[in-house]
């Protein structure tokens, strides 16, 4: 993806998000040379990878196969093998209409998937065999605001405005957004991106960025090259 592009979809990912009434924490507005000058007394924001996160999973095709993602608060992992501390996480995220997050699943983190607004959330469910693979026969069981929604494998959970499902870990899903775009609350165990994403294809969690211009703002892949 290119700098320039990436630039643009913080721009109207964060009018579209105020546009809900929520409101981004103040580090996310730090420029690259804040975030550099903020290093040492802000070292949780780097260390937790907290901020900005724009992918298209590396394939190059943002509208139809990405995802636009902000991680506001995050523990440590250490603290959930402890049972005490930060034990969770939270991002807000943005799909597009028809924009695909692809098949994928998460070993350790399970998750409130929370449709705040916009069009219609879509989830294709799968349960996981004993490998850990998709099971193409397994009836789904999730619950939906704590009443229990039961699909065939594959099948099509929809959610309205204010509707959230919480996924387990194995549960297989990909999401995207009817309609019109969604505005998506997650709330989590702790979140590790760089472990604990398990795709059914063979593709990358973080866009390569093309630096035609100057970041807006770091993303939390940035972080090591741009702030060591």
């Amino acid at each position: 993806m290119k700098r320039s592009t990436v630039n643009d979809i913080i721009r109207d990912a964060d009018t579209f998000i105020r546009s809900f009434g929520y409101i981004m924490p103040p580090f996310a507005y730090w420029s690259p040379e804040d975030m550099k000058a903020r290093r040492q007394d802000s070292s949780a924001i780097f260390s937790s990878r907290l901020g900005w996160d724009i992918t298209d999973y590396g394939q190059g095709k943002f509208s139809e196969l990405g995802l636009f993602l902000f991680t506001v608060r995050n523990g440590r992992y250490e603290d959930m093998k402890r049972g005490m501390g930060m034990l969770y996480a939270e991002k807000i995220m943005i799909s597009r209409k028809d924009q695909l997050s692809p098949m994928h699943r998460h070993n350790i983190k399970a998750e409130d998937i929370i449709n705040r607004g916009g069009g219609k959330l879509v989830l294709e469910l799968f349960m996981h065999d004993r490998d850990g693979g998709i099971d193409p026969k397994a009836e789904v069981s999730v619950p939906v605001d704590g009443t229990i929604h039961r699909l065939p494998a594959g099948g099509l959970l929809k959610l309205d405005p204010g509707q959230s499902v919480t996924l387990l870990p194995g549960v297989w899903h990909a999401f995207w957004a009817e309609g019109k775009d969604v505005l998506i609350g997650e709330v989590s165990t702790v979140n590790d991106d760089l472990t604990d994403n398990v795709f059914r294809e063979p593709i990358g969690r973080f866009a390569d960025i093309d630096e035609d211009v100057a970041p807006l703002h770091l993303l939390v892949s940035d972080y090591e090259k741009w702030v060591g």
